[in-house]
């Protein structure tokens, strides 16, 4: 009797594995997470089973895109913000700007004001001073927050903003946040602050989500002043972190029409971890001395397309000279690979740049699979000498430039909630190109015979790590 069942329940897992496999042939985004899983599930369907149902999932399922959805509270809600948004709409935007737009499916406006903030120091003083200037709701969300020195100064300019009659909503992310201590929490919903995590499994329906992250980190005061970029909260990202050492990023404020897309960002994610529907202001306002153009793409896995993915590819295919990448996690996926190949044989500076120091070891040895066909092709990579490179900036030309949460790899693509700027303005750009010109001056340039010369076993490593990118 024991060997019937013994012998029926093998038989069963290697049956749900095959179904399984057949799911993720079906479903999988891209052909290199599709073979990986189909693999695992005929080959290992006892590892691989919990691990394909509960990470495996190809897209987010119960999110309401407001920008996307119709007749509901949301939408409506919307329909009086796009109004009032009306006379900020840029109407003679080019194709490579109206390809921006339909992805992000928010308008180019105009009337904005886009500063850079270079390091920690310069983003969080600019932060706090926006919080303590706060006069009727704040909007604050993080990917992950410590319970550190800089978690307690951002505690307090908190508590401070809610002791005024100030609104303060909080989010973070369940997973990225997940060292964050209760008493932390319960401090600020002691004094009257709007708190919850943003849990990707939510609810029994939900529950088979668990691979999904937000790891977008938004801002907004009274629906006026905006920021965005790669910074999180915690001492590391000032720099005082032994392990990584001087901590190399880049933050964006943001004022005039485009903050209402950074709000509607925030208020669509608080939605789906609450339930409610946040009262908050939709009248769009311009900068009074400063006119520049911005976009604010949201992306993320209930998105029906791969909007972060194919946002890179439509900014490195209207690229005519210049195109100079930065970001800490670099193992794109094979479109963003072709297309950057391909501009650098259009005579296109191609320049990427990436950490010299590991973060996250799986993703730094996928790297070294493909960035050899990267530089045959004319791509130039580099990697940042100083301490540990996290920002995420794109400049294209002299003309437009990028800043948000978007790494170059699957995570970001396809698995994160992830949040971008896009500023085709010359003044801007020149701005990130002065700033990235000094970045370049502290990297050391890569090899083709660097990463050719390396022992087989490394180069076996790096290709396993490689094939499992997908999935991580």
């Amino acid at each position: 009797m024991v060997s019937w069942l013994l012998g029926t329940g093998i038989m069963l897992i290697h049956l749900l594995g095959v179904m399984s496999a057949i799911m993720a042939l079906m479903s999988s985004r891209t052909s290199q997470g599709a073979i990986a899983w189909i693999i695992s599930l005929l080959t290992f369907p006892y590892v691989a089973l919990p691990a394909y149902w509960f990470f495996g999932r190809p897209r987010f399922y119960g999110y309401v895109m407001a920008r996307g959805e119709r007749d509901n509270v949301l939408r409506r809600v919307l329909a009086r913000y796009q109004e009032s948004s009306l006379p900020y709409l840029v109407p003679f935007s080019n194709s490579d700007t109206q390809a921006v737009e339909q992805l992000a499916m928010m308008p180019l406006t105009r009337g904005n004001s886009a500063e850079l903030l270079i390091d920690g120091d310069a983003t969080f003083n600019s932060l706090f001073d926006g919080i303590d200037e706060a006069e009727h709701y704040l909007l604050l969300q993080f990917f992950i927050v410590r319970d550190d020195a800089l978690g307690r100064r951002l505690q307090q300019h908190l508590l401070d903003a809610v002791h005024r009659g100030v609104r303060v909503y909080f989010l973070y992310d369940e997973i990225g946040s997940r060292k964050l201590n209760e008493r932390y929490l319960r401090e600020l919903v002691a004094e009257g602050v709007e708190v919850s995590p943003f849990r990707s499994s939510r609810g029994f329906k939900h529950r088979f989500q668990l691979n999904f992250r937000n790891h977008r980190k938004v801002a907004v005061v009274d629906g006026k002043r905006g920021w965005l970029g790669g910074f999180n909260v915690g001492v590391e990202y000032l720099g005082q972190d032994p392990r990584h050492g001087p901590w190399r990023d880049t933050h964006l404020v943001l004022e005039g029409p485009s903050v209402l897309g950074l709000q509607e960002a925030f208020w669509e994610d608080w939605h789906w971890a609450t339930g409610e529907v946040a009262s908050l202001n939709w009248r769009a306002g311009s900068h009074p001395k400063i006119d520049q153009n911005v976009v604010i793409v949201p992306s993320g896995p209930a998105d029906k397309q791969d909007t972060a993915s194919l946002l890179i590819q439509q900014l490195i295919h209207s690229a005519t000279h210049r195109l100079w990448v930065t970001s800490p996690y670099f193992v794109p996926d094979q479109g963003v690979q072709d297309a950057l190949r391909l501009a650098a044989m259009r005579g296109i500076d191609v320049r990427v740049m990436i950490p010299e120091r590991p973060d996250h070891l799986l993703v730094f040895l996928s790297a070294f699979a493909f960035l050899a066909d990267m530089l045959k092709a004319g791509v130039k990579i580099y990697r940042y000498q100083p301490g540990f490179l996290h920002q995420k900036v794109i400049l294209i030309d002299n003309d437009a430039a990028t800043v948000g949460t978007v790494n170059l790899d699957n995570r970001s693509f396809r698995l994160n909630f992830e949040i971008t700027a896009y500023i085709p303005d010359t003044i801007f750009a020149a701005e990130v190109h002065t700033m990235l010109v000094k970045d370049f001056n502290d990297c050391r340039r890569i090899t083709i015979d660097e990463i050719q010369q390396r022992p087989l076993w490394k180069k076996v490593v790096s290709r396993a790590a490689y094939l499992m990118s997908p999935v991580q």
